[in-house]
């Protein structure tokens, strides 16, 4: 796989994960603010999510490009 299918693969798989990961932990605020959105988490901890998603998105990046490097699954055929 060349740099470029590298990047755009690792890209993709960051934002599945990102989407996957952003309801982790989310609370909704127990009083009502008329400024918030009802919807708005309490603390959403977003530099945490951002962490964990990228750690979870390099090391399926990282068994994905072992799968398609040694071609037991060959995606040029």
């Amino acid at each position: 796989m060349d740099i470029a299918g590298s990047v755009v693969t690792f890209i993709i798989i960051w934002w599945l994960v990102l989407f996957m990961v952003l309801p982790w932990g989310v609370r909704q605020p127990d009083t009502r603010d008329p400024a918030h959105a009802d919807g708005a988490p309490e603390r959403p901890m977003l530099l945490i999510k951002f962490a964990a998603t990228t750690v979870i998105a390099a090391v399926l990046f990282t068994a994905f490009w072992f799968i398609a490097d040694s071609g037991i699954i060959n995606f040029r055929s």
